[in-house]
């Protein structure tokens, strides 16, 4: 499945992300893209990104979200998404964690829109 706006790319990330298909996960990124895996943290290359949201999908996620809006220039889009995440750790205790990401996407030759830049957090950090 080919998310061709910028909005349908962060919402197909929520859905790949409660399939646990961690590899299509990271395929929405671009080979350069940055991810910050929690606030003042970033990690850069899809490698990197693949072992940071690993611990996501540890946690068995459940990702609701609402774009709240997306700027587009040419082939470069900025979405800002209100998320929530809940799950469960390995311990059994459960997880709940929320915020308005900062994502910035780029289009791709094939018309689909890569990530290149994935803060979670946004304004928090």
């Amino acid at each position: 499945m080919i998310a061709t706006t910028p909005e349908a790319t962060i919402e197909r990330f929520s859905q790949l992300l409660a399939a646990g298909d961690l590899e299509s996960m990271v395929a929405l990124y671009e080979p350069d893209a940055t991810f910050a895996p929690q606030p003042g943290e970033s990690v850069s290359g899809r490698d990197a990104i693949r072992a940071s949201l690993s611990g996501f999908l540890a946690v068995k996620p459940r990702m609701t979200g609402q774009i709240e809006k997306v700027l587009r220039a040419g082939d470069t889009a900025l979405v800002a998404n209100r998320w929530s995440l809940s799950g469960t750790a390995p311990d059994g205790q459960p997880v709940s964690r929320g915020a308005t990401s900062a994502d910035v996407l780029r289009r791709r030759p094939d018309g689909s829109w890569g990530i290149v830049i994935d803060d979670p957090w946004g304004a928090a950090a």
